[in-house]
This record gives structure tokens, sequence and C-alpha cells, in this order.
């Protein structure tokens, strides 16, 4: 699939609120920082995938079917666009019903979300696995640092920070690589690996320049090489 460079978002930013076991101060900032990054692009629409030309069928019904667990997404009301109420379908029984369509792949970046903001991190991390990510430079490369960050709380600190550079390279671009490749060193920091830090903060400096992070990089590059 092309790259999308018209997805939509919302005013409302969401947090998953990671904290990680050390270091637990300065990345808990940084976290708080780039969750208005990703939340500015994962609360998203169907529309960012399924729309790009009409669809008909089983994905129409699809799309029809998930606004309501939308709706109470964005009303931060987890629980009810999990599971549903009244006539209204949740996110889980539009992955079971829909299975195969695009909607049914953008309700588990929403559910793995949701999970997440209703701290069960197993479950959360399980939906965002089973999200297929797609060819854009913003929404998967999001959805898989979320996964990163889950990986951390959970305690798999190098898998996060694989899962989180690969998020960076997926996306590639100023606005978002940045800030997954200085979460991803400081919890290289958090480990008391300031090396591995230092050369993430470097390319941050180097390859992100043009970000406005780069205005502050040298201050977390004078920390690592203390």
């Amino acid at each position: 699939m092309a790259k999308n460079k018209k997805q939509q978002a919302t005013d409302e930013p969401i947090a998953l609120d990671v904290q990680l076991n050390k270091g637990e101060a300065f990345i808990e900032k940084n976290w708080k920082k780039i969750a208005i990054v990703i939340g500015a692009i994962i609360v998203i629409v169907v529309g960012v995938y399924a729309y790009k030309h009409y669809m008909a069928g089983k994905e129409l019904e699809a799309q029809k079917a998930i606004a309501g667990a939308q709706t109470a997404f964005a009303q931060q009301q987890y629980e009810q666009a999990l599971k549903g109420e009244g006539n209204t379908k949740g996110l889980l029984k539009i992955i079971e019903e829909y299975g195969g369509t695009e909607t049914a792949n953008v309700a588990k970046l929403y559910a793995g979300l949701a999970y997440a903001k209703t701290d069960k991190v197993d479950e959360a991390i399980k939906m965002l696995e089973n999200f297929s990510a797609q060819d854009d430079d913003m929404v998967s490369p999001a959805a898989i640092a979320a996964l990163g960050n889950l990986y951390v709380k959970k305690g798999d600190n190098e898998k996060g920070i694989k899962t989180l550079i690969k998020a960076a390279e997926d996306a590639n671009n100023d606005a978002v690589s940045p800030v997954f490749l200085l979460q991803a060193g400081e919890v290289y920091e958090s480990l008391g690996q300031n090396d591995k830090a230092l050369e993430l903060y470097n390319k941050i400096k180097k390859q992100y320049f043009r970000s406005p992070l780069s205005q502050e990089i040298d201050m977390y590059i004078e920390r690592a090489t203390k």
C-alpha cells in the first residue's frame, strides 16, 4: 500500500502512561513528551487504511460497525470500546466477526491501546503484535513504538529497545523518528549502557537535525558522556 500522507488525527492526545522500571524519572518525562506525538497520530479513524478507495460488502459493514467503538475510545471509555454496549459492537467482536478486513486490523490497534490504558499489558501486547503494520510513515511506526514501550514496561528492555529503533527506522522522518530513538536511548541509559544511548543521541543530531528535538539533544549527549 502506498504511503498515505493524509492521515487524520484528533485534538485529544492519548498517553499510554508507560512506567519503566529503571531510570524512571527521566524516562517517564520523555514518554509524556512523545505521548503527544503518538497520540496525535494513533487516535485514528478507519479512513487511514480503508477509505483509499470505495469498499463494499464485508468491509463497508465493518466500517459502519466500528463507529460506536471509535466513539467510546475517543471518550476514554475503554471497556465499552472493547466489549461494546447494547446494539453497539465492541472492538473484540469486530475483530472476531470481520476478520480479514482492514477495519478488523485497525480494531486490533484500537484494542491494543485500550488494553494498555486499562493496564492490561499482556493483552495489549498480544493485540499490537497481531496488528498488521501498513506501508505508512506515521500510524504504523507509532503502533510499533507503543508496542516497544509495552515490552519495556513488561521488563523486556532489550526487545523494547529494538522495537523502538525499528519504529524509528520504519518512520524515517523528522516528526517521530527522533522521539522513538530518544526513548530507546533513555532505556539504554537506565540500563547503564550509556555508550549505546550516545550512539542514538548522535544519530538524532546528525540524521534528524531538522527536528525540533535536535535543538535540545546536546543536553542528552552531555548527560550520557558523564
